[in-house]
């Protein structure tokens, strides 16, 4: 009998597969969060839902639902990337999960990476399904699908580092109430239901410079003017993503 043949081989499992594994089960505790589910797919649905079939705000010329699809689009990332992971990402910090996540095998970079993934996994669950209910309300989106993939690619980097950003600085409740603060404020003044152009040319200027606003306009330049890619509105996102990543990696506290 050779040395070894029956004996263990401890050790870590290669990265990727710890990244999957790990992908895959906060996906899971996304998905079971009756919270989060409301953020993510049940207040969009409903803010499609209601503003495309009741005329309540002036959307302008057109069908209102050609108008609200991509900002509710544009919401769905924001609740996703930057509300729910500041708040699950707050709490695990508080509870020490973090902590320990950090004393095992996977690195920490594979951590935030994993996150990044269940973060991506659910806004294509949320694309889908907000997609499916504007088209059965009667949307009809144009333009380039490239363009559109690099403003929710670059949106999701932007809010996921300002999400990590307040989970990591901040104390679990104070991150609850601040994000969903943030959001309430965002859904209002960020040109998703209401048009930037509805508000004063001063408040304009400063609203068309946040991420949410950038992005429901630029998907709305795309979808439903059928314009060219909106490389403003990308290099506003870039601006935030890269602000926001640098910022949560130098100050983020893993306990």
């Amino acid at each position: 009998m050779r040395p070894g043949t029956y004996a263990p081989n401890p050790g870590a499992a290669p990265v990727a597969r710890m990244i999957t594994a790990q992908a895959v089960l906060e996906t899971k505790m996304l998905l079971r969060n009756g919270e989060q589910l409301l953020l993510t797919v049940v207040i969009p649905s409903l803010i499609l839902v209601l503003f495309s079939t009741v005329d309540i705000v002036e959307t302008g010329a057109g069908r209102p639902v050609d108008f609200l699809a991509p900002g509710v689009l544009a919401l769905a990332v924001m609740s996703t990337a930057f509300t729910g992971q500041a708040i699950a990402t707050g709490f695990e910090r508080r509870y020490g999960v973090l902590k320990r996540l950090g004393a095992s095998p996977l690195p920490r970079w594979a951590l935030m990476t994993a996150k990044t993934l269940s973060v991506l996994v659910t806004e294509v669950l949320q694309i889908v399904l907000l997609t499916l209910i504007a088209f059965g309300l009667g949307w009809s989106p144009h333009g380039n699908p490239v363009s559109v993939l690099l403003l929710l690619v670059l949106g999701t980097a932007a809010f996921s580092g300002l999400g990590l950003l307040m989970a990591g600085t901040l104390k679990a409740e104070a991150t609850l109430a601040a994000a969903n603060l943030v959001f309430l404020l965002l859904l209002v003044g960020g040109g998703v239901i209401v048009p930037l152009d509805r508000f004063p040319d001063a408040a304009r200027s400063v609203l068309g410079l946040l991420p949410i606003s950038a992005l429901s306009d630029g998907l709305r330049d795309v979808l439903q003017h059928g314009a060219g890619t909106p490389w403003g509105d990308l290099g506003i996102l870039a601006g935030w993503a890269v602000l926001g990543l640098g910022a949560a990696a130098k100050f983020f506290r893993w306990e």
